[in-house]
């Protein structure tokens, strides 16, 4: 089953996918609140749907698919990585921890954008980028699982843009945080949420989806990967965050970006034909096998609000600890 969630004059709405239609259904209960009841309401969905008004897909108001508790986003793809380490590493060399533990970051749940929805430019940023990426959605609660475990409590996939500030992103690497509001003013998620057992002749035993992936630029294809080149699956990357905590149902999971899926990585290999950074004006779409595209123009964003320097508190001398 792929749902959806729906702009209508009567609020937003839950939309199943039924061909070139959206069965849209009368009810305002949202994608999280299903996704919440289990099975159950999902099945629930599924039956009062084939009784509810079809409309075509090309009069559909797409909404932001939902609002999820927390987004982490990882770091999966080898090739990825390893492009980018050859520019910031001497040896070019990825760092062993990449391969030890599948290290995340928490981005904002808020700032979710519809799929066909413009995208500002973050406020004082200069080298706006786009990044390709697959999104597992959690179904069930759960803490500690195995990954075994862990594959029964997905409910299903989405098409991911996890949007960057690279100039606002290289100055927060500095200080030992991570990225914050480099990664703070979108995400784009959907079209769909498509039901995990849709994938069941392309997701392993071992837990790896084989999905195509591809990315244009105002029309001109700039990249593309499969998802069978994670690193680590979906079920181990659902494990490793259920470690010593709670995931929650719809909580997401971003894969982090697909080989030659954003413009920083072509900036480093490509540097004399790679298109500059994202200004107002051009389009990106993202499309994943068998979930669909999303696409988004990007308009002009805010001017930054200035802040003074940070204040120097130090004491002048330093105590001793004798």
């Amino acid at each position: 089953m792929k749902l959806t969630t729906l702009r209508t004059d009567a609020g937003l709405r839950l939309g199943v996918a039924d061909g070139d239609a959206v069965r849209v259904l009368p009810t305002p209960e949202t994608l999280l609140q299903v996704i919440r009841g289990g099975q159950e309401a999902l099945d629930d969905v599924a039956r009062r749907a084939r009784g509810a008004e079809a409309l075509p897909l090309a009069e559909a108001q797409f909404a932001p698919l939902l609002e999820p508790p927390t987004i982490r986003d990882y770091l999966t793809f080898e090739n990825h990585i390893a492009v980018l380490m050859s520019k910031d590493a001497a040896d070019g060399a990825i760092p062993e921890g990449w391969y030890a533990e599948p290290g995340f970051y928490f981005s904002n749940p808020v700032a979710v954008v519809a799929p066909y929805d413009p995208v500002p430019v973050p406020p004082g940023s200069q080298r706006f980028d786009y990044e390709l990426e697959i999104a597992a959605v959690v179904g069930r609660a759960g803490s500690d699982l195995t990954p075994a475990q862990a594959r029964e409590h997905i409910v299903g996939f989405t098409v991911m843009n996890d949007w960057s500030a690279r100039d606002l992103q290289r100055r927060e690497l500095t200080l030992p945080l991570g990225p914050s509001k480099s990664k703070d003013a979108a995400t784009t998620l959907g079209p769909w949420l498509v039901t995990a057992d849709e994938f069941a002749d392309v997701w392993d035993d071992e837990g790896t989806l084989s999905l195509t992936t591809e990315v244009l630029l105002n029309g001109g294809r700039t990249g593309g990967d499969t998802t069978a080149n994670m690193s680590w699956t979906f079920p181990e990357l659902l494990a490793y965050a259920s470690r010593g905590t709670v995931v929650r149902p719809g909580d997401v999971l971003g894969s982090g970006t697909c080989g030659t899926g954003c413009l920083a990585e072509l900036w480093v290999s490509s540097p004399d034909t790679a298109p500059g950074p994202l200004t107002p004006g051009d389009t990106v779409r993202i499309a994943i096998e068998r979930i669909g595209h999303i696409e988004n123009r990007i308009v002009p964003g805010a001017a930054p609000v200035s802040l003074p320097p940070a204040r120097s508190r130090r004491t002048s001398r330093i105590r001793s600890t004798s």
